[in-house]
């Protein structure tokens, strides 16, 4: 077995990927507690060294899978993703680079590019946002009309809610989130008794159907054929698949010339 070969299967062990999973989850709890001025001023000094080891073993994880799948590593957007994360936290946070600080919270979103499940709801969801870009474009478009219409019916009787455009979209969009939309109904059916006619259908069109199909386009999304395999970007393939294949064609590479090796070596005989 070669190192690559070695480095390979260590990165892939499954001890290797339970030991990563459990550092980002100390990571993310040392991050939360930092928000604590009293957990800083008790262990402060204790929880930045730790974080700094944990930085450490992150670096070098990379620095393993980059050995172990070389050019591969460089055509998975998750590999990129955790380069970029572990990047940030590896920039100096003083100075105009200061903001960056907060930027290493980013580090627990690795979380999603080790564990298979939550890498495949991710997936799915890129691959929903063409769907979802075409149902946003229909929300927006029925939220347009309706606040036109409800600035021309409501907009008398209750300039609070429909006075203007504006003031329209925005109590339309809070009916849509249905948060309290009751009480702006009842506002303008003091006025106008039939106003819940349009009340009723905009939240029937709106909450009730649109809503439901953005989860469809996501659903339908994540149970597409192949979907365990597909990156963001499209990719067929991560570098751990693409490493192995490789792995696969050097051993059948091997066996063919050790073939080739016998038939010489009994043709000689023969002879």
């Amino acid at each position: 077995m070669t190192v690559r070969e070695g480095v390979h299967r260590t990165v892939e062990a499954s001890w290797f990927q339970a030991l990563i999973i459990s550092l980002i989850l100390v990571n993310a709890l040392i991050l939360g507690c930092e928000t604590s001025s009293a957990v800083m001023a008790a262990h402060g000094d204790l929880l930045m060294r730790i974080d700094r080891v944990i930085l450490a073993v992150f670096v070098v994880e990379l620095a393993l899978r980059l050995f172990a799948y070389r050019s591969s590593f460089f055509r998975d957007p998750w590999s990129w993703f955790d380069l970029v994360v572990v990047g940030i936290a590896l920039v100096p946070t003083s100075g105009p680079f200061s903001v960056l600080r907060v930027l290493r919270v980013l580090r627990v979103l690795r979380l999603v590019t080790v564990v298979p499940a939550l890498r495949h709801v991710v997936a799915g969801l890129f691959r929903a946002l063409p769907g979802m870009a075409s149902i946003m474009v229909l929300v927006v478009l029925l939220l347009y009309v309706s606040a036109v219409i409800a600035t021309e019916l409501f907009g008398a009787e209750s300039p609070k809610h429909f006075g203007d455009l504006g003031a329209s979209l925005f109590t339309l969009f809070q009916i849509f989130t249905a948060d309290g939309w009751s009480g702006i109904a009842d506002d303008v059916m003091a006025h106008q008794p039939y106003a819940w006619v349009f009340f009723a259908v905009f939240v029937l069109v709106s909450t009730l159907i649109a809503l439901n199909l953005f989860i469809a386009v996501a659903v339908e999304a994540l149970h597409e054929p192949g979907s365990d395999r597909t990156r963001v970007l499209g990719g067929p393939s991560g570098p751990q698949d693409r490493t192995t294949q490789d792995l696969v064609l050097e051993e059948l590479r091997s066996l063919r010339t050790e073939v080739e090796t016998l038939r010489r070596e009994r043709a000689s005989v023969q002879g």
